[in-house]
């Protein structure tokens, strides 16, 4: 069989996993996340993390690999996704890589030559003292595209993005390129907008049923500080906000779920360009274009 990867794609809540695993089961495939956030260990709940009973025993790569007290770069992530690449392919299994984190996918799929920028606590600390709009000002001079497609209050992830401009003196869009050299199918799960609007306030809401609210504080009581917790974004951080008493309830349900419809529409931002993905509405759909695309697949 020939070497080859399908990316499934799409916005947040899209029901990209659910797919993922059918296509798995039909097309003896292996599946390596691309979340940025799932890679932590313990941040379950929050990131809609699959569970080992609904993966239906398809091997998932790329879950859980790091503690959420260290930082985790694109860089190492590409390293991993590509050992995991390879060792799918010894196994004569289809890889199937699934994500919403656009740079986590490119990295990838495009082989982004990413520069080795190691921390700067110099750097950082003058960074640090500016407000979220001052550094997205500068972010938007330097990066355009990223200021665009980047989580807007997410302080810790501005100031990374900047701290590679800044030290390379270029934008991430202008990175050298090393596409994988074997074909990629991209899928990306269409839904309208309402659509994802709903299911997102209806995970939240599932999400603090299953325990959301323990699952931080877990975290908090192996070490890790509020100003990480909400560092991590979307629900962690308006949750992290109510722990800490600084916003009621509603406010929490309200500000998370419109944080996570923005992040969906930096997400597309990324997505709608790409004239390489195909958008499906179904499992049929996305089973046809396989079949269509990839001839020696069964």
């Amino acid at each position: 069989m020939e070497k080859k990867l399908i990316a499934i794609v799409g916005l947040t809540a899209s029901g990209k996993s659910e797919l993922a695993i059918k296509l798995a089961k039909k097309f003896h495939g292996e599946i390596i996340s691309a979340d940025s956030r799932q890679v932590y260990k313990g941040l379950d709940i929050g990131t809609a993390k699959i569970k080992k009973g609904e993966m239906k025993g398809i091997l998932h790569h790329l879950l859980s690999v790091v503690s959420p007290k260290k930082g985790y770069s694109v860089v190492s992530y590409q390293k991993a996704a590509y050992r995991a690449i390879l060792g799918i392919f010894r196994r004569k299994h289809v890889p199937i890589l699934i994500g919403g984190s656009p740079q986590y996918i490119y990295s990838v799929v495009d082989g982004w030559v990413l520069p080795k920028v190691v921390p700067d606590k110099k750097l950082r600390s003058q960074l640090e003292k500016l407000s979220i709009a001052e550094l997205l000002w500068k972010l938007k001079k330097l990066d355009p595209a990223r200021a665009k497609s980047i989580e807007q209050k997410n302080k810790r992830r501005i100031i990374r993005a900047l701290e590679i401009v800044l030290t390379t003196g270029k934008p991430v869009s202008s990175l050298k390129k090393d596409p994988l050299p074997y074909p990629v199918l991209f899928l990306g799960i269409k839904r309208t907008k309402e659509e994802i609007k709903k299911r997102i306030h209806k995970r939240f809401l599932a999400m603090l049923k299953q325990g959301f609210l323990s699952e931080i504080k877990k975290l908090r009581k192996e070490g890790l500080s509020w100003k990480k917790i909400e560092s991590f974004g979307l629900e962690y951080r308006e949750s992290a906000q109510y722990l800490q008493g600084k916003i009621s309830k509603k406010e929490m349900i309200e500000k998370a779920t419109k944080a996570t419809e923005n992040f969906a529409r930096r997400q597309m931002v990324w997505f709608k360009k790409d004239q390489r993905i195909y958008w499906v509405k179904n499992y049929k759909e996305a089973t046809n274009l396989i079949l269509l695309s990839f001839k020696d697949i069964s």
